[in-house]
């Protein structure tokens, strides 16, 4: 394996969000393929400044927080998280860690083209160098209900938006996910 991608559920429930676990599997893997490079994918540790650090303290290559949705859809999409939250999870993991950063988004949801090129100006400022960006599916009948279809051109005007907001490194494409070519999006850093 060339590059390792170690993402979760978010655990709330748990004191620590699950930073431990995300620590204890990054040391693993390091015993096991020292010349992996290693992505966490984590939730915002509920704005725990010491969920991050303990993540960060076991070295990941990448730190990626999926802001996921514009901040006017919050509520509906992601009622659990805060945006500027997240936002400061981003910056603080590059600032004071020094570890390459990066995002996702799902597009679909109602958000508006000036939305998201707000959020692509947020995320530079926040530190992100590298990002994802792809359609959102609804798993069931009991989520929320897809409101468009984005067809794949104005996925690459997406992408060039992004690129044009300052984020080094972006995946645009109707099923892009977090992981997509993780390994490629990480090597051409």
């Amino acid at each position: 394996m060339k590059h390792i991608v170690i993402t979760s559920v978010t655990r709330d429930d748990l004191p620590d969000g699950g930073a431990g676990q995300f620590a204890l599997t990054i040391r693993k893997l390091r015993k096991l393929l020292p010349d992996s490079s290693i992505e966490v994918l984590t939730p915002d540790f509920v704005g725990s400044n010491r969920g991050l650090e303990i993540v960060m303290e076991a070295c990941p290559d990448i730190f990626n927080h999926n802001l996921e949705t514009v901040p006017r859809l919050y509520p509906g999409v992601r009622p659990g998280a805060d945006y500027q939250r997240s936002l400061r999870l981003l910056r603080r993991a590059n600032e004071e860690f020094g570890v390459l950063t990066k995002s996702g988004l799902m597009v679909g949801l109602g958000e508006t083209d000036e939305e998201l090129v707000d959020v692509f100006t947020d995320l530079v400022e926040n530190k992100v160098t590298m990002l994802t960006v792809g359609q959102y599916l609804s798993p069931s009948s009991g989520h929320l209900p897809i409101e468009r279809y984005v067809p794949p051109d104005e996925f690459d005007l997406l992408g060039r938006r992004a690129r044009e907001a300052g984020l080094d490194k972006v995946l645009a494409g109707p099923l892009v996910r977090s992981s997509y070519m993780a390994h490629d999006l990480y090597s051409s850093s």
